[in-house]
């Protein structure tokens, strides 16, 4: 069950690499201010924004093999950092600084 069920019968397509980006980025800063709040709304947040990662990995646009890559690499770490124990020491700062970089872009274009 897809909780962006529009997105998922292909208009995240439409987006490019950067806004995808940006996308899954906002989810996953969600889920990191609510994980000590609230931790329904964090699972919630942080499965939207593996819903979105992977409709991202499944894009024909961006398989290429630096672009499939990222989106596997940032996969692990997302999980990791959200689910896991986050072994991979990955901070709320790291993260913002990481998907700041794709908003710039994405709202530059």
């Amino acid at each position: 069950m897809h909780q962006h069920k529009e997105l998922s019968e292909g208009r995240w397509n439409t987006f490019n690499f950067f806004t995808q980006m940006a996308n899954i980025g906002s989810e996953v800063i969600r889920a990191l201010r609510w994980q000590d709040k609230n931790k329904v709304n964090s699972q919630l947040a942080a499965e939207r924004a593996l819903e979105l990662l992977d409709l991202s990995i499944d894009d024909p646009k961006n398989h290429t093999s630096n672009r499939l890559r990222e989106l596997y690499l940032l996969r692990e770490f997302i999980t990791d950092s959200l689910f896991f124990g986050n072994q991979y020491k990955s901070s709320y700062k790291s993260w913002e600084n990481y998907f700041n970089a794709f908003t710039y872009v994405a709202n530059k274009i």
